[in-house]
């Protein structure tokens, strides 16, 4: 038996703003700071050794995740993947999703956000909020860097990694990742076996851990959100 934990980092500044993100590399706010302390302490009560630690190449998951592990006073090295990185919004990149709404109409702002594989304008590579202009970037292979994604972009990127690197410790080793709401979002499809309608009803709350028990064959035991005031609907597996 495993267990994998899932966390969408604390409360970002764009969060808060209400502002598409993708991968423009933004910190967290005091309240997401709080979060992941929370969810921190959460993990601590239920006893859980974490074997292994992964996070995307982002800011609000990276810090995410350290402060979860300075509550579990747990120092160990994590894994950095841009396969875990938010996907990348393309054109709504920096906007307002109150204004792009008054803009464009709920429906077709809905279907840019949660259906399978729609993608938004691509983002000009002029733009300093495209990934080839960002630091946090600049070891990434350009042919990778997208300039828009759908979610079935996303999860191919995610779930390729995943089942290259993660799947073989999911055995006998308890693992944590801090990624992004439509990067876990694929996680779930995968892990679920969700179909393409039932992920677009799928939320992922903030700094809340998902916690999956898995058996050796990979198959789901058990699962719940820990801070349970805060928990989305998993669309029972």
């Amino acid at each position: 038996m495993s267990i994998l934990i899932l966390i969408r980092h604390g409360q970002s500044a764009w969060n808060l703003e209400k502002r598409f993100t993708g991968w423009v590399d933004i910190d967290l706010t005091e309240k997401g700071k709080l979060e992941a302390e929370k969810a921190g302490s959460l993990i601590k009560n239920k006893k859980i050794k974490i074997d292994l630690y992964y996070s995307s190449l982002q800011l609000r998951a990276n810090n995410t995740l350290k402060i979860i592990q300075k509550v579990l006073n747990d120092k160990k090295n994590f894994n950095k993947a841009w396969q875990f990185n938010e996907r990348n919004y393309g054109a709504l990149t920096g906007l307002n999703k109150i204004e792009i709404i008054k803009k464009l109409g709920k429906d077709k702002v809905h279907k840019f956000r949660r259906s399978w594989n729609v993608k938004p304008e691509p983002l000009s590579k002029e733009s300093p909020y495209h990934p080839l202009n960002i630091e946090t970037y600049k070891k990434v292979p350009k042919k990778m860097i997208p300039d828009t994604e759908s979610l079935k972009d996303t999860y191919e990127r995610v779930i390729k990694y995943y089942e290259k690197e993660i799947k073989k410790f999911l055995k006998n080793k308890n693992i944590l990742i801090s990624a992004h709401g439509n990067s876990i979002r694929a996680l779930c499809k995968y892990l679920f076996k969700l179909n393409n309608n039932q992920i677009s009803n799928l939320e992922i709350p903030t700094g809340n851990p998902l916690l999956i028990e898995l058996d050796k064959n990979h198959k789901i035991k058990n699962c719940e959100y820990l801070d349970k005031e805060r928990a989305k609907n998993l669309l029972v597996f």
